[in-house]
């Protein structure tokens, strides 16, 4: 059982555990076209990303997911995983990844104990993907999907996020993708993230939108799946995959919430949707091999996190970018 409790009685099982803020592309819904990365300096290094895991871990988190920005992008990433896969108590190592990455790194990632991975594919017509990542190349992710398969991942997910008027039409193309390989997919809600303009609140297109394009096709059954996540997850009744919901605008899911993110600067940030956060990285560095005082760190800044996030499309301004963040 967690020892990490916020006031509200939610126990925190679960660490979104960003390694950089860097990219090899420039999505949309994540960054700024030309963005700001961090020196170095500011950015935890791979003993203190460990360190920061080890803490967690013993006070009861079992699942951790590896975030960017582009996890693969940082050179020491594999090392990083190989680390915290001897982690005891840890039950679940995951990664969101873009994909670009994975035809090279597959294979020593499942060999260094990474169990899933969640990969970011939000349409399957070249042009347009690259017009979505401003320098990707769809061929490469598909690619680097087949080689995850390969290399013995069986834990596969999709995370498309539909834009109106940009992606909305290729909904049932990555069903049919993802059914096709047998893979899991999930659909998420742009997140009011970065600066909001009239451009974004146009494009928002809800979970029940693209729930009603599926079923134009393929009846959807709920299904009991959890993956400690907030999506909410159908079947079909011709295919063995899922089809999962994440829906921050239009089904809040706060108050099952079990995770916390920790910064590529090493700022615990207690909510996705708000701005209270304690800095970890003062604490790492002033105090190197104190782990005790770290943890306690973590137990205190828990205190902070909220109820709720309250996401409105219309006044929400959290000016951090998704690459800053933490996926």
């Amino acid at each position: 059982m967690s020892q990490i409790v916020d006031s509200f009685n939610r126990q925190v099982e679960y660490l979104r555990l960003s390694v950089t803020d860097r990219c090899d592309f420039r999505c949309v819904y994540c960054m700024s076209e030309d963005p700001e990365f961090l020196p170095r300096q500011q950015v935890l290094s791979l003993e203190e990303l460990s360190w920061v895991a080890q803490a967690f871990t013993e006070l009861g988190v079992k699942k951790i997911r590896l975030t960017g920005g582009e996890p693969l992008v940082r050179t020491d990433c594999e090392q990083l995983v190989k680390l915290l896969g001897q982690l005891p108590g840890l039950d679940d190592l995951s990664m969101t990844t873009n994909g670009s990455r994975l035809t090279k790194l597959a294979q020593p990632l499942f060999d260094n104990g990474l169990s899933r991975l969640n990969i970011s594919l939000d349409t399957l017509n070249p042009e347009l993907f690259t017009q979505l990542t401003r320098n990707g190349k769809l061929e490469r992710v598909i690619a680097g999907i087949d080689a995850a398969i390969a290399a013995g991942f069986s834990k596969i997910k999709i995370n498309a996020v539909i834009l109106r008027g940009k992606n909305d039409h290729e909904v049932i193309d990555l069903v049919n993708f993802c059914r096709k390989r047998n893979i899991d997919i999930a659909f998420i809600e742009e997140m009011p993230i970065g600066v909001m303009d009239e451009r974004k609140r146009s494009r928002h297109c809800s979970s029940a939108e693209v729930r009603e394009l599926i079923e134009q096709h393929y009846a959807l059954m709920p299904s009991s799946k959890r993956t400690g996540g907030p999506a909410k997850y159908y079947k079909m009744a011709d295919s063995s995959i899922h089809i999962g919901f994440i829906s921050p605008h239009s089904n809040n899911f706060c108050h099952e919430c079990n995770r916390v993110r920790v910064t590529v600067e090493g700022r615990l940030l207690l909510c996705l949707g708000n701005e209270n956060s304690v800095d970890l990285k003062a604490v790492v560095r002033q105090y190197p091999g104190d782990i005790d005082r770290l943890k306690q760190a973590i137990l205190g800044g828990i205190k902070l996190k909220p109820q709720s996030h309250y996401f409105d499309q219309q006044g929400t301004q959290i000016l951090r970018f998704m690459n800053a963040t933490g996926g």
